[in-house]
């Protein structure tokens, strides 16, 4: 009887403002015995709707979810869990966001349990869009949801979020976890450029010990430098935090020796040194970037060819990058073709590859478009880290750590970037 009456109390209540905070205090006083008998909560869900009762169904659905079920019942689970967040409203359900958060990663179990994770993806977009207030903050669900996109290959769902500006976060690990799963995805995507900003995010944030997330980002920053840039920098930047300059290298010494082989640029002693940590890199799930890695030499040599001769024989140009026949010279220019790293022809008769000038004039309409709107971003970011500047400036905690310090360090020593992380 007293848990018909919550449900006649959650049907009463769920309208005004002024109904859902009076609502919230009685959940919050129903919360232990809801966790009493969870599976007699099945019935209350049947009386209440998604959108109308978002707050009580979300806390029975809470309670009626904390129990393992095995994996014969997990599909009725997700299916549960699935109709509530597509139907629930964001409003009522930010007032109780420990609440959400714990039905969101259950439904990550539960999809996982199912071996299913796709189907988890598109419910926890919908639940990113609805829960945090601004797309500026990071919650505990970006990961989860990051991490559903990896295991199901769903690479252009993830990415869709990717490019928001983050100003906010809940967890410190929630920020290296989302940057991490983030590269992955972009390495995932080709987009080398933007996993190594992700990349770089995790291992130079402040930390006071290194962890495993920040030692597996670097092998893949190390990785992805030499795939994008040809080059690959061991110096962490000034404001990287004292662990990571000083412990983070000893962690990955056969990567910083593959950028050591890189650097000398002889192929064969590359190929030779992949091929001797072979058993390395596949237990680090890095083999398949360590060959691109290989691929990337080949590629670069190629590019130098484009600097001094106009056509070349797909013979020549195997001879002069050492690779073993002009059929694998011809994928090698092909792909490079395809994804824009360089321009040129090949004339099928004569094995001949002729070398062209960019045919990009940057005066067309789209790319205009493409100028302006990053001059926008800039201002706009700007705008933002001069606000954040100044109410920093006027923060308690920040102006008694500088004041403390002053004696210790020249401030002017480092860049103008948050030396402590606050979330």
């Amino acid at each position: 009887m007293a848990l018909q009456n919550l449900v006649t109390q959650i049907q009463a209540l769920s309208g005004s403002a002024e109904d859902l905070h009076q609502l919230h205090s009685i959940l919050k006083a129903a919360d232990e015995p809801l966790h009493a008998d969870p599976p007699r909560l099945s019935s209350l869900l049947d009386q209440l709707e998604p959108a109308r009762h978002s707050l009580g169904y979300l806390y029975i659905l809470e309670a009626f979810s904390s129990v393992s079920v095995p994996k014969e019942q997990a599909n009725a689970m997700v299916l549960t869990i699935v109709r509530f967040i597509d139907g629930c409203d964001g409003q009522q359900t930010r007032l109780a966001p420990d609440k959400f958060v714990t039905i969101c990663r259950r439904l990550k179990d539960q999809v996982l349990l199912l071996e299913a994770p796709l189907r988890g993806v598109y419910p926890m977009l919908s639940a990113l869009r609805k829960f945090p207030m601004s797309s500026e903050h990071l919650t505990s669900l970006h990961p989860e949801f990051l991490l559903l996109c990896l295991l199901s290959k769903s690479y252009k769902i993830g990415l869709s979020i990717l490019d928001n500006d983050i100003y906010e976060v809940d967890q410190p690990r929630d920020l290296f976890l989302y940057c991490y799963y983030g590269g992955m995805i972009c390495i995932g995507q080709k987009h080398f450029q933007k996993a190594l900003e992700l990349l770089r995010n995790v291992i130079t944030a402040p930390m006071n010990a290194i962890n495993p997330i920040v030692v597996e980002a670097y092998k893949k920053y190390i990785l992805v430098s030499l795939i994008r840039n040809g080059q690959f920098s061991a110096s962490l930047p000034k404001y990287a935090s004292s662990a990571a300059q000083r412990s983070l290298k000893t962690f990955c010494q056969p990567y910083i020796e593959l950028a050591n082989t890189y650097g000398n640029g002889k192929v064969k002693e590359l190929e030779a040194y992949v091929q001797a940590n072979t058993e390395k890199f596949e237990s680090d799930n890095n083999l398949g970037l360590a060959k691109q890695v290989l691929s990337s030499m080949y590629k670069r040599s190629i590019q130098r060819l484009t600097l001094t001769y106009l056509t070349l024989s797909l013979q020549d140009i195997a001879d002069a990058v050492q690779l073993k026949t002009s059929k694998e010279a011809e994928i090698h220019i092909l792909q490079m073709i395809q994804d824009g790293e360089i321009f040129a022809s090949i004339n099928q008769k004569d094995g001949m590859v002729s070398f062209l000038e960019d045919p990009e004039q940057y005066k067309s309409n789209d790319m205009i478009e493409h100028i302006d709107s990053s001059i926008q971003r800039m201002m706009a970011l700007w705008k933002k880290l001069a606000s954040m500047d100044e109410v920093m400036s006027y923060d308690p905690q920040y102006l008694g750590k500088v004041g403390r310090e002053r004696q210790k360090f020249d401030m002017d020593d480092f860049d103008a970037v948050p030396q402590k992380f606050t979330a």
